[in-house]
Formats: C-alpha cells, structure tokens, sequence
C-alpha cells in the first residue's frame, strides 16, 4: 500500500519504536539512510541498522531479527518482489519499503495492513487495477449442490441442463480472465527500470518535518548523482530532479552572495553548477581524466592510435600545453584554470563532444575542500566495492557510509583513490575488449566475456563495478564498430565470479540509443532461460538484470536467451 503522509503514516509511527533499517549495497541506498539516521538522531528513536547486499543477506536478516523488532524499513530493496511470500513474517509484522527500483509487484501495492511503500507521488507507476489481477474468493467458489425437491424429472432435467452452461460460461470467463490477467502482469514486469531516489524521498520527509539540513540536502544530491552516474534514470528524470533539489539549494545557502550576512569559509555550502562530464578531474590530472571518462574515451576512440592522436589534437586546439594537462589539476596554472571550462566546451563542440556540459552541485567547506556530486560517487562505491580484505563483511559498508560525513575527509581520499584505480581498470579492459575483439554478436544481443587471469578481473566480480565497465564497453563499442544494426542491440557481459565454486556473474545492459528510457527486459528473460533449461543460477541481486551461474551451464543458458530473444 502507498504511503500518503509520509509524516504521519511512516515517521511518527516508527518514532516511539525500536527499528531495523535494512539497507542494501548502492550510494542511494546509504545516502537515504544517512538522512534517516540523522532524523532518528534528532528524535532519540532507537534503531539497528544491517546492511545488505541481495535477496539472501536479505532473508537471514530478517530470521535473525525477526523475534526482537517488528518495525522494519527497507532501503532500496523489497518493493519488486512478494515480500510476505519470501519473508512470511507474523501478522503484527510491519515493513516500510523506500525503493528506487521499478515496477513495485502488485502484492505489495494492494497489500493494505502489512506493507507501506514510500514512493514519490508523482512517479508514473502504471500500476493494473486491482480487478485485473485478483478475484474474491466468493467468486471463485462455484455452488455444485443439486437442489432436489418434488419437481417434475422433466422440470429437474431443464434445470440440471441450465446450471452445465452456467458453469461451461463461469470456466469460459474465469479462463479469459486468467489469460488477459498473465498478459496484464507481463506487459507491467516485462521491463526494470527506476524511480525517484530513495534519498530524495528521505529528504522530502526531512523538509514536510522541518528538519531538513544542509547535510541532508547533499546527501540527497549524491543519491540522485549515483543514479545518473549508474545510468538508472533518463537525463530528463534526471534534469527535472536537478531543478527540484536547486530550489532547496537556493534556499538553504542563499546567504553565500549576501556580503553583510555571509558564512564563515569553514561553514559548508553547496553551489548549482555547470561543470565538465569528466571523472574526478579536480583530484587528477586532465589528462588522466580525459583518458578515463568514458563519454570522451568513447568519443575520441582511445584505445586506437587514431584516438590518440585526436587527444593530441584536441589539447593542441584548446591551447593547453602537456606539462599542464599531465600534472594534478590543483597544481595547474591559475590563469588556464580560469576559462577552461570554457576552452574545454568549445574545443569538444568542434570533436563532436557536444554533451560535455552537465548540471551538477559541488559542496565547499575551507579553503582546500571542494567536491562535485559525481566525485563522492565515485569515491563511495569504490569503497563499498573494495577488493581488499580488511576485517568482517560490513567493514566497507560501514567505511562507505562514514565517507559520506564531513568529518571523514580521510575515508573520502581513501575512496578517491580506489576511484581513480577503478576507472583506470575499466577502461583498460574496455580497450583490451575492443582491441581483441571480445564483444560478439549472438543475435539478438552482443555478448562479452571476461576470462579467469584478465588483469583486475577480480574487481568486475562485484556487481557495481561490472555494471560500470558493461556500459562502457557497450558506449565505446557503438562508437567504433561500422555495423549500423549491432549499433542497436543490449549487450550481455560475463565475469568469473568464484574460481572456487566455478561460478560466473552476468549482467545484462539496455541497447545504448538516442531515445533510451534506461528500461531493462533482461530481468525477466533471464528468470526465463534459467527455468527453461534447469541451469544452476542464482537470483541474488536487488537489480534482476544481474544473475549468478555455474560456469558449466553458461553455454546452454545462452542458447536458451538467443532463442528467448530471437
């Protein structure tokens, strides 16, 4: 069921109780839960808080807290699947699902008692009526009595006669309705895709309570960044959240141009701005930053000679000299760093980077500190993705989320590093894919696999990570590939996932087009081809596009997806 009042049906029930906040794996999930805990901080409510990164962490979870809470948000994970069957909690059981993912299962939408959904309200669900998808019990129930009293054999008869129709007529309807009902709910599950943040939605709560803080308003900004960085929302959803959260921008740090009444440079402030599409080019160097971001990457071609002589020539059209470019960009000369973005927008209109320019916020605080969104996005899911082994589980869950606070500047290098480590290993396997020609139509789809011993393989075995590199690779294959209709297709990337168990991890990316809605089919059809064909597959991911294997059923659950597809 929807929440209405998020204020008086979600928070003001929950505040005299003690809560487990669920919260799964993604920077939107943490942001929204930052801003949630710093509202329970405010209100003294009492709350644990588990992470958790798919369907089973999920489950365990909740078995093993399920005697001592019976309050349970859910962050960015459970509205996409019957949540009573998977969890099959007691009645006085309540669970408050904020979830970016589309489309909510039906279940929980007509669920009035145990499930609350905080969704925005203006987001266009399509949800089927309520009469398309359920009966009434009632109805199914047919009366089979045969009624006897002294009537003629012949009055019986016609009697017996009617009621056999009657019946062939109830099965009739009760079949076309089971048919229009399975096509009603495929039409409405066919496709995944994404909603309003969770950290916006948290932040809406935040301002109906008058809470709101600047620090709450960032935490939202970097929750709408991820989901653009990721890809997840069209650039229009993504535009018109951009002049929603400008406004409270606006109105939390207009004090800024107010010579009289302006802030101390310690105190925080958050600025709208046009800035450069280029990965954490303010904590790199240009060049670096230029090599690495996909869109120019992908533009410019880098992986061939060609490419880089265009990089040459695009620094030589922009009058930038390479001592310049190639050191830290807080090192570079005062007066190139003046106009470049400037010089940086007209050069890349002239090489058919049109797109350079994107809205964006960054956030001060002292003389040194200056961050965009998309740099604290970066930083943040390389953190959680972290390959390196230091201590339980949650270690990078908890250092992720500390890096989110002003007052762990430290964990936030630490995280731009591992960033900058990250993006370079995408794009050098995105240029060794290409170069070797790895990506291969299978029909329907283009196909790529990663081989045990590729450099950084072990990074891609984590879902964030091989979303990120899937979508670069599918961007800069559309850029060099001739062939007009592979140009159109999705494409399906395989990682080994673990050497031990032999298991591999696939993702599945919509076609890279022009008019994309960022709508993905492949959840479904993986389900589909996993069944068909009995593969030992695993379902564990919030994101249904992504599915896990044993290595020796890979070739038959791609036959079955080619034949799914065709």
């Amino acid at each position: 069921m929807f929440v209405s009042d998020c204020r008086r049906e979600f928070y003001e029930l929950i505040a005299t109780q003690r809560v487990l906040l669920l919260v799964a794996s993604d920077v939107d999930a943490l942001c929204a839960c930052k801003i949630l805990q710093a509202l329970f901080q405010c209100d003294h409510v009492q709350y644990t808080l588990v992470p958790v990164a798919g369907w089973q962490e999920l489950e365990t979870a909740f078995l093993e807290h399920k005697d001592q809470f019976k309050y349970f948000v859910l962050i960015n994970c459970g509205a996409n699947v019957d949540l009573l069957e998977i969890l099959q909690p007691e009645e006085d059981t309540f669970f408050f699902v904020c979830d970016s993912h589309r489309p909510i299962n039906v279940v929980n939408v007509y669920n009035d008692t145990q499930i609350k959904l905080l969704v925005k309200q203006d987001d266009d669900l399509d949800v089927p009526a309520y009469d398309d998808i359920f009966r009434d019990e009632e109805e199914e129930e047919e009366d089979s009595e045969n009624e006897s009293d002294g009537s003629e054999p012949s009055e019986k008869r016609r009697r017996f006669e009617e009621e056999v129709m009657e019946r062939t007529m109830k099965r009739r309807q009760r079949r076309e309705w089971e048919a229009r009902r399975r096509e009603i709910l495929f039409d409405y599950e066919q496709y995944e895709y994404h909603g309003t943040s969770s950290a916006m939605v948290m932040f809406d709560l935040a301002w109906i309570m008058s809470k709101d803080l600047n620090d709450m308003l960032w935490w939202a900004i970097v929750g709408l960044t991820d989901q653009w960085v990721q890809d997840k929302i069209t650039q229009m959803k993504y535009v018109t959240d951009i002049g929603i959260l400008q406004r409270h921008v606006s109105r939390h740090n207009h004090r800024n141009e107010d010579e009289e009444n302006s802030l101390s440079i310690d105190c925080m402030r958050i600025a709208f701005e046009y800035d450069l599409r280029l990965a954490l080019y303010q904590h790199w160097s240009l060049y670096e930053s230029l090599c690495n971001t996909s869109y120019t990457s992908a533009s410019l071609k880098l992986w061939s000679v060609q490419g880089q002589k265009r990089l040459q020539e695009f620094l030589a059209d922009m009058g930038l000299p390479l001592k310049q470019v190639k050191q830290k960009f807080n090192s570079m000369d005062m007066s190139l760093k003046e106009n470049l973005r400037e010089m940086i927008e007209e050069s890349a209109n002239k090489f058919g980077m049109k797109d350079l320019r994107v809205q964006t916020f960054s956030i001060h605080f002292g003389f040194k500190n200056k961050f965009s969104a998309s740099d604290i996005v970066y930083a943040t899911t390389s953190l959680m993705e972290n390959i390196e082994k230091e201590g339980p589980e949650t270690t990078n869950f908890i250092k992720a989320l500390d890096s989110l606070s002003r007052g762990n500047l430290d964990k936030l290098h630490q995280g731009l590093d591992l960033a900058k480590k990250q993006l370079r290993a995408i794009q050098q396997t995105v240029a060794s894919c290409i170069c070797t020609n790895l990506v291969i139509s299978q029909g329907p789809f283009l196909y790529c696999s990663l081989m045990e011993g590729t450099p950084d393989v072990k990074l891609f075995s984590k879902p964030v990570s091989l979303c990120l590199l899937s979508k670069y690779l599918l961007k800069s294959f559309v850029c060099s590939t001739k062939n007009k209709r592979c140009k159109l297709l999705p494409l399906v990337m395989a990682a080994p996932m673990d050497a031990e168990q032999g298991t591999v991890i696939m993702v599945g990316i919509p076609p890279e087009t022009e008019s994309s809605d960022r709508k993905n089919f492949f959840g479904r059809a993986f389900e589909k081809a996993a069944e068909s064909t009995n593969s030992r597959a695993l379902h564990n991911h919030f994101e249904m596009s992504i599915i896990e294997l044993k290595t020796e059923d890979r070739s038959k659950f791609l036959d079955a997806l080619i034949s799914l597809l065709s």
